[in-house]
């Protein structure tokens, strides 16, 4: 499905009432956008699960820090576009801050962050309300040619969310890097270490998410 920005949304599982909308993250070089290894892994292990969601990736039209604003933009046109009464959104990476940016719509109710980048010129208001759980690798570093999110620098943004008003819950994988998933030169994605675990931590925050109180 091609979104009015140009940006592009992958489908899995029925039109629903509750939907999860996976956001990719970026880079500093404005490249042309591509689907998440990471979040197309976990998407597929987990919506046999969840037969009731409609489960949704998003592939931006630039995926690159220095473009947020169009990042953003096209994460707001999913959610609108799915147009569900009631949103989860995975955030990965830089995902992390596009989600936080759209956490106001009216039918968004959690935000999972996958190595969240949380930069502090940015506010996080629109978290207020919100609940925001963020999952992190123990071993994720930034390398050099390859983007990474310190625990660290995801927590300082987990604690600035939740003075202003969100709830929720930071968890560590010890072992974990940054990514769930690489993509093989043939295509399909491989899990990296403690991949399982990701998926276990996200499976249980859907299931919060599918009974809710």
């Amino acid at each position: 499905m091609i979104l009015p920005s140009g940006a592009e949304l992958r489908l899995t599982g029925p039109t629903a009432a509750a939907a999860v909308i996976c956001v990719n993250g970026g880079q500093g070089r404005e490249v042309e956008g591509t689907w998440s290894a990471s979040l197309e892994w976990l998407v597929q292990r987990l919506a046999p699960s969840f037969p009731t969601f409609t489960f949704a990736e998003v592939r931006y039209r630039i995926k690159s820090w220095n473009t947020l604003d169009l990042c953003i933009e096209d994460a707001r046109e999913a959610v609108q576009e799915i147009g569900a009464e009631r949103t989860l959104l995975v955030g990965f990476s830089m995902g992390g801050i596009v989600s936080s940016q759209i956490a106001a719509e009216p039918s968004v109710e959690t935000i999972v962050g996958l190595a969240p980048w949380f930069p502090e010129r940015l506010s996080l208001d629109q978290l207020r309300g919100k609940r925001l759980r963020v999952l992190h690798g123990s071993l994720d570093r930034g390398l050099p040619g390859i983007p990474g999110v310190t625990p660290a620098s995801s927590r300082r943004g987990f604690d600035r969310a939740i003075a202003i008003g969100a709830e929720g819950e930071y968890t560590i994988i010890p072992g974990a890097v940054h990514g769930v998933a690489l993509r093989a030169h043939w295509g399909r994605p491989l899990p990296l270490p403690r991949a399982r675990t990701w998926a276990r931590l996200v499976g249980d925050e859907l299931r919060r998410f599918q009974a809710p109180g």
